[in-house]
C-alpha cells in the first residue's frame, strides 16, 4: 500500500515539468543511422534467425552461461531481438528520446519482395509508428546497390532501373515524404544515399527524382561527396585508410578525414553537409567467413565518441549523424550492450570484448547538454525507465489488459518528460502494489490517480484520522479497467488530519 503524501508529490511534479518545458529547440537535429533488418525465432511470425545474427556461421539457439552466440562482438542488453517487436521498438525509442536523439535514419533497401527488402520495409513502417509515438523525426538512407543486386538476380532488367528506380521514389514520396515527421531541411524533405553505387551520373538521379512533386524534391545527401542534384554529402568511418596501417584507423586517422571531408564541403561550396559521429569499428565479417575485415578503430574509453560528436554539434553541418544505433556487424552501435559473451567469445578467440552499458547515450546526453540544449534534463540513470519498461512488457505481455494499459500510460510519461510519475508507475506494477499519483487539491475537493499494479478484482481507498491506531475505513470501492482509475472526494475542515491509502481487494 502507498500512502498520498500531498505536499511533496505536487512539489516534485512541478519540478519534472518545469525543467521538461524550459529546454529550448536544439540548432541542428542529432539523427542515428537505425538498422531495420534483424529477425529472430523468438518474436512471431518469424520462424528463422535472420541473416544479420547469424551471418550463416553463428547459432543463436546455441546458448552459453545465458547469452546466445550471435554475430557480433558485442551483446545487446535485451539479447538480440526481432525488429519488428514493438516491445523492443519501444525501447529503442524510449532511449533516444531519453539519450538525446531527435530521430532516426532508416538504413532503407527499397520495398520490392527480393531478398529480405520487403521484410526489412515492413520493420521501417513499424518503427515509424514508435518514433512517431515518441516525438521523433525519421528520414531514410536508400541503399540504391540494391538496384545492382536486382539486375545481377533477374528481377528488374538494367533497361528498366531508371524507370523502377522512379517508382521507387514515388513509393517513398506516399508512404513517407509526405509524413509530418519525416525530417525536412530547408522545407525539402531529407534522404540520403550510401554511394551512390549503382545509379553513379548524376542525370540518372535527376531523372529519378523528375516524377516527385516540387514540394517533395529531396536534399539529397550522398556518401563523401555531393552530386549536383544533391544538398551536400555526409561522412562515414573511413574504414578504408586503415588498409594502409595493417587495418587499424588510428585517432589522427579519422580526425584527418573528418577535418578534410569539412574542408572540402566550405571549399566547394556546398549549400550545406551532414556530419557522422560513431563510437567504434570492430566487424565480425572475417570471422564470419563472409569477407575480409574493414578495419578495426578504437573506442578509446568513449574519445571517438567524444572527439567525433563534438565535432557534429559544433561545425556548419546542418544534421548530425551518429552511425549507428544497431550495426552489430560493424560493432559501430550506440545501442546499450551488456558484459557477457560475444559470437566470438564463443567460438574462443582471442579476441577482446568489451560491453559499454548506457556509456555511449551517456556521451550523446552530455554534448548535447553542452553544445545544443543547456537545458536538456535527463542523464544517464534516466535511461533505466526504458529497460523497465522493456522488463514488464515481457513478464505481462498481452495477459493483463489492466497492466498493459498502465503501462502505455508510463510510455507517455516518459515521452513528456514525467519521468518522476512515471518511476513511481513502474515501481508499483514491479513491486505488485497501487500507487497514487497525480494529487492535486482545490476548491476543497481532493483528487489524485490510482495506478501501478491494480489487481482486477478493484481497489479500495481508505481513509483514517489516526495513524497511530490505524483506524482505517473505506471509503469507496473502485473497479478497475484499461482506462485510468481516480478518486476524487471533498475535504472539509476538521480539528485533526485525515489520511489516505489504496490497496488491492
Amino acid at each position: 500500500m502507498k500512502f498520498a503524501k500531498i505536499l511533496s508529490a505536487v512539489l516534485l511534479a512541478v519540478v519534472w515539468e518545469g525543467a521538461f518545458a524550459t529546454g529550448r529547440a536544439a540548432e541542428k537535429p542529432v539523427m542515428v543511422h537505425y538498422m531495420p533488418w534483424f529477425q529472430s525465432q523468438l518474436y512471431p511470425p518469424s520462424d528463422v534467425w535472420g541473416w544479420h545474427w547469424t551471418m550463416n556461421y553463428f547459432n543463436p539457439n546455441v546458448i552459453t552461461n545465458g547469452y546466445r552466440e550471435v554475430a557480433a562482438w558485442y551483446y545487446p542488453t535485451i539479447g538480440p531481438y526481432d525488429s519488428a517487436d514493438p516491445t523492443v521498438l519501444e525501447y529503442h525509442v524510449l532511449l533516444m528520446k531519453l539519450g538525446g536523439i531527435d530521430g532516426v535514419i532508416v538504413d532503407w533497401y527499397g520495398m520490392d519482395n527480393f531478398y529480405d527488402y520487403a521484410i526489412n520495409n515492413q520493420r521501417t513502417a513499424d518503427l515509424f509508428n514508435y518514433t512517431r509515438k515518441a516525438g521523433l523525426k525519421f528520414s531514410l538512407c536508400y541503399e540504391d546497390a540494391t538496384i545492382k543486386q536486382e539486375v545481377a538476380g533477374g528481377f528488374i532488367a538494367a533497361s528498366n532501373a531508371i524507370s523502377h528506380a522512379q517508382q521507387t521514389m514515388l513509393y517513398v514520396q506516399t508512404n513517407y515524404f509526405t509524413d509530418s515527421s519525416f525530417l525536412r531541411w530547408n522545407n525539402m524533405p531529407v534522404l540520403l544515399n550510401f554511394g551512390p553505387q549503382y545509379f553513379t551520373q548524376n542525370s540518372q538521379w535527376v531523372s529519378i527524382f523528375s516524377v516527385l512533386n516540387a514540394t517533395n524534391q529531396p536534399a539529397f545527401f550522398t556518401e563523401d561527396n555531393r552530386l549536383p542534384v544533391g544538398a551536400g554529402a555526409f561522412d562515414w568511418p573511413p574504414m578504408w585508410m586503415s588498409q594502409a596501417n595493417g587495418g587499424i584507423l588510428t585517432d589522427a586517422m579519422m580526425l584527418s578525414y573528418l577535418s578534410s571531408f569539412e574542408q572540402k564541403a566550405r571549399s566547394s561550396s556546398w549549400p550545406t553537409f551532414v556530419s557522422t559521429a560513431f563510437p567504434r569499428f570492430h566487424d565480425i565479417y572475417q570471422q564470419a567467413g563472409v569477407g575480409s575485415s574493414y578495419g578495426y578503430l578504437d573506442d578509446q574509453s568513449g574519445n571517438t565518441l567524444r572527439e567525433s560528436l563534438s565535432r557534429a554539434m559544433t561545425n556548419s553541418s546542418a544534421i548530425v549523424q551518429i552511425a549507428t544505433w544497431n550495426d552489430f556487424g560493424e560493432g559501430t552501435i550506440v545501442e546499450p550492450t551488456v558484459d557477457g559473451i560475444s559470437g566470438c567469445a564463443l567460438m574462443d578467440t582471442n579476441e577482446p570484448t568489451t560491453e559499454y552499458g548506457y556509456t555511449d547515450l551517456g556521451i550523446i546526453q552530455d554534448l548535447r547538454r553542452q553544445y545544443l540544449d543547456a537545458s536538456f534534463p535527463y542523464h544517464t540513470n534516466d535511461l533505466t525507465l526504458a529497460a523497465r519498461l522493456f522488463n514488464l512488457r515481457r513478464e505481462y505481455g498481452s495477459g493483463s489488459p489492466v497492466v498493459s494499459a498502465e503501462l502505455d500510460r508510463v510510455f507517455a510519461n516518459i515521452v513528456s518528460g514525467n519521468l518522476a510519475v512515471a518511476n513511481l508507475q513502474l515501481t508499483g506494477i514491479e513491486s505488485n502494489v497501487p500507487v497514487i499519483y497525480g494529487l492535486s487539491f482545490a476548491n476543497a475537493q481532493l483528487q489524485f490517480s490510482i495506478g501501478g499494479y491494480l489487481s482486477a478484482s478493484g481497489i479500495q481507498v481508505q481513509s483514517s484520522t489516526d495513524l497511530v491506531l490505524a483506524a482505517w475505513q473505506t471509503v469507496n470501492s473502485l473497479p478497475v479497467g484499461t482506462n485510468q482509475t481516480s478518486f476524487s472526494t471533498l475535504v472539509t475542515p476538521q480539528p485533526s488530519a485525515t489520511f489516505f491509502r489504496i490497496k488491492n481487494n
